[in-house]
């Protein structure tokens, strides 16, 4: 990346993150995905309670290696489906740390989110004594119709593709406001201002991640 183009990246991740702030949130920002890491080790205790949404950027910074790494008492639902699954994402509610992404971010500090089953917006909102999201320079918007729009057009037929999902969007590549069964853009949530100060953190990384 160009140094200017780098700087003004860089600009525009400490004006979100200091919205962010502004509405009770912390915001850390880093320069890289290999930098998410050591963040995230700060922000937790060895035996903590882990638990995630579903999310590509944890996997692409190493966050997932991390929670599976022994240090901590992660609920894994890799694998897991019908009863197990649903008791899994039940347990997240209690954990002492949350880790997901966000489908976009505002410049007044306001987090965008969209799910298929909800578990991951749920969480967000409520439970978790932590929640940590880790989101890429890709995914900050200027307002809320810019990120619905990053949804439709980028975002869920990215995640219908990936997740084989049979919806119009994963042939079309744009949302067609289906009826879908596997329709992935459920339930949308906005966190515009946190009661708890600092229960959600967001580690913002000054390179693209995850859809």
């Amino acid at each position: 990346m160009h140094p200017s183009a780098m700087e003004t990246v860089w600009q525009r991740m400490e004006r979100t993150a200091d919205a962010l702030r502004k509405n009770n949130m912390e915001a850390t920002c880093v320069k890289t995905a290999q930098d998410v890491v050591p963040v995230v080790r700060s922000l937790l205790h060895p035996g903590d309670v882990v638990s995630n949404g579903g999310s590509v950027s944890l996997a692409e910074t190493g966050v997932m290696d991390l929670l599976r790494s022994g240090e901590y008492r992660f609920l894994d639902r890799e694998g897991l489906s019908g009863d197990e699954l649903g008791r899994v994402y039940r347990d997240a509610f209690s954990a002492d740390a949350y880790f997901a992404s966000a489908n976009a971010v505002t410049d007044a500090g306001e987090i965008f989110n969209v799910d298929g089953n909800g578990n991951r917006v749920a969480a967000i909102a409520f439970g978790p004594k932590k929640v940590i999201l880790v989101v890429g320079c890709n995914k900050l918007v200027a307002d809320l119709h810019e990120a619905e729009t990053r949804l439709e057009t980028l975002a869920a037929p990215a995640n219908t593709k990936r997740l084989s999902c049979a919806t119009p969007c994963r042939e079309t590549g744009v949302c067609a406001h289906c009826h879908s069964p596997a329709r992935v853009c459920c339930t949308y949530t906005v966190q515009r201002f946190q009661r708890q100060k600092g229960r959600i953190h967001v580690i913002l990384v000054a390179e693209p991640l995850g859809f």
